[in-house]
């Protein structure tokens, strides 16, 4: 009996510590946080993972943009949050994970926008 491998988890987990500068000037870069836990109902896909991109040149200590799984609690006992999401700023919106081949997708697709939106790109 074979098993099927997953090789948008396999691309997911092997960037799990991983820095890369996403522009010539190195002002903005991405960084990859991604670890196996044990699936349950908030985390139903077994994975915690956070995807950010910092901008150096901002005065902002948030990144840009991380897309995050739940997380277990927060500094001095904020609020949890207990749902898959995504961040831009102070702005936290609801993501909806199918798989971590789309989760990458749609994270470097995301990047592709904030970088147009900033001049860095076109």
């Amino acid at each position: 009996m074979s098993v099927e491998r997953d090789e948008g988890l396999d691309a997911l987990l092997g960037l799990d510590g991983e820095t890369f500068f996403v522009d010539a000037n190195g002002h903005y870069r991405v960084k990859f946080v991604v670890k196996r836990v044990k699936a349950d109902e908030r985390n139903p896909h077994g994975l915690n993972y956070s995807p950010c991109m910092i901008s150096r040149a901002s005065a902002l200590s948030d990144s840009i943009m991380p897309i995050q799984s739940p997380t277990q609690g927060g500094p001095a006992g904020k609020k949890r949050v207990v749902n898959d999401h995504r961040h831009r700023f102070k702005t936290i919106r609801p993501y909806d994970y199918k798989d971590a081949a789309t989760l990458l997708e749609d994270f470097w697709a995301q990047v592709d926008s904030v970088l147009k939106e900033e001049g860095v790109i076109s």
